[in-house]
């Protein structure tokens, strides 16, 4: 029964498109879900009392140094690093490394 339950599952449209042979499916089918993209600029730890001091103008020291790669996280999971650049009145992120995912 597992057997025929195998058989079943790699013949179906989306194992074909997983495995690269589906005839009528490509990547454009995934093009318009949406993903959400989030890049750290750095990390910090600090007490509470220490943060109810903070007020208006504090800084807020990361513990990344100026220059450092900033992590990008699609749908919460590292895909890459980069660099802040700032696109006329934003800030904007080259990417300079792409993570390769782990095996599974």
């Amino acid at each position: 029964m597992a057997d025929a339950a195998e058989a079943t599952a790699a013949t179906t449209p989306a194992a074909d498109m997983a495995m690269g042979t589906g005839e009528n499916l490509s990547l454009e089918t995934v093009y318009d879900i949406p993903v959400q993209i989030t890049v750290v600029l750095g990390r910090t730890n600090m007490q509470v009392n220490q943060l109810l001091k903070l007020g208006r103008g504090a800084v807020i020291e990361l513990e990344k140094k100026v220059g450092e790669p900033i992590d990008i996280f699609v749908n919460n999971r590292l895909v890459a690093r980069g660099e802040v650049v700032v696109v006329e009145d934003r800030i904007g992120v080259t990417m300079t490394e792409i993570i390769k995912a782990e095996k599974h």
